[in-house]
């Protein structure tokens, strides 16, 4: 019985630290995971299901820090595509055919030199269908993102990117988190506002939230940027000029080669060709990173380790995008509910299943500490 206890104990998520981080680029790998599934398909069962998963693995796995809450604020985003698409389609209409007509709008008379654009019209049940499925699947898409942006550090993000792309990386580091930033400082002045029983809307209220998070932000960029000033940042080690130019021969030429696989492989004719040109692509390229990481002068300060825990997040969003690209090709239909008639949506199984695989981190990756206003007193202990 003692050595199933302590078995468990082993496998159990272990409590996260500075030690045994997950790491970051996991995070994103198992998010870019859950975005190719839902680019792959416009089911909204199977889109509401990877939403759902995503949802489970941040709310387990989630951290107290300003860039973490901005989750919610990637739902709204795609909430309002959902809206502005259904709306795009309600006011210039849909290339998609429907007998259902719902209402019909006044109609704008267009020139000659816009025909097929229209303004008002027929409003049918398809075109509103449609539009749901194209704009739930883009919501999807940024909710991935979204949880990735919540789940993976910014700064154990940037520690870990190659040495030719550390200053690129802080420009999209500083990038990233300006946003959860300023969603945080709006939530506390309005919060502060609301204690003081001054209105948190109408424009006036905005106008006066708004100046605060503008300076706070300006203030911010001015202590990033001495920061980045005393650590050195843009100074560059001298290599000779053949390496430069193999380096820079290497990197175009890569990322050419993974243009034109990844365009072989979509295209029905290049398939036999495509996957070696990727593969050569691929390889030109990290060796070009490889060489022009010699320019950089910085060292790693306690990398993040990759190790077994990582390998499982990063597979399970793996796993969930090669399946749902495998069930694309065996069932399409399934994956595709029709339109032009309509058409209810059925959730597949198997697709289903494995859209599931991505709750996985929520059980393997190291639990966050928790947060000490949740942490019971000692007198409450004691008690």
């Amino acid at each position: 019985m003692s050595r199933a206890v302590n078995r468990a104990a082993t496998l159990r998520a272990p409590e996260a630290n500075r030690s045994n981080a997950l790491h970051a680029g996991a995070w994103w790998l198992w998010a870019l995971g859950l975005a190719v599934a839902a680019s792959r398909t416009t089911n909204p069962l199977l889109l509401g299901l990877l939403v759902g998963v995503a949802g489970y693995v941040v709310a387990a796995r989630r951290t107290d820090a300003p860039w973490a809450r901005s989750y919610g604020a990637f739902i709204k985003l795609g909430l309002a595509v959902i809206v502005i698409r259904l709306l795009f389609s309600v006011f210039l209409g849909s290339p998609v055919p429907g007998e259902r007509v719902l209402i019909t709008l006044p109609e704008v008379p267009l020139p000659d030199w816009a025909a097929g654009v229209r303004i008002g019209g027929r409003v049918t049940a398809e075109q509103l269908v449609f539009a749901l499925y194209d704009g739930a699947k883009l919501a999807t898409l940024l909710i991935c993102v979204g949880a990735a942006n919540a789940l993976a550090s910014p700064a154990r993000l940037l520690k870990s990117l190659p040495g030719a792309l550390y200053e690129a990386g802080v420009a999209v580091v500083v990038a990233m988190t300006f946003a959860p930033n300023m969603v945080a400082d709006v939530g506390r002045l309005r919060t502060a506002r609301r204690l003081r029983g001054r209105p948190t809307g109408g424009v006036r209220a905005v106008l006066q939230i708004g100046l605060p998070v503008l300076e706070g932000a300006l203030e911010r960029s001015v202590a990033v940027a001495a920061s980045m000033d005393a650590r050195g940042y843009g100074r560059t080690a001298e290599v000779p000029r053949a390496v430069r130019t193999t380096t820079t021969a290497l990197t175009l030429g890569g990322l050419l080669g993974v243009c034109a696989g990844s365009y072989a492989l979509l295209a029905a004719e290049g398939a036999g060709y495509g996957l070696p040109l990727l593969g050569a692509g691929v390889a030109a390229a990290l060796a070009g990173l490889r060489l022009g990481g010699r320019r950089s002068v910085r060292t790693r300060y306690r990398p993040d380790r990759w190790g077994v825990r990582a390998w499982l997040v990063a597979g399970s969003g793996a796993a969930v995008a090669a399946l749902m690209i495998r069930a694309g090709a065996v069932d399409p239909a399934a994956l595709h509910p029709g339109v032009v008639p309509l058409e209810a949506p059925v959730l597949p199984l198997w697709p289903a299943a494995g859209a599931l695989l991505g709750l996985l981190p929520a059980f393997v990756a190291p639990a966050p500490a928790p947060s000490p206003a949740a942490l019971p007193s000692q007198r409450e202990t004691a008690s």
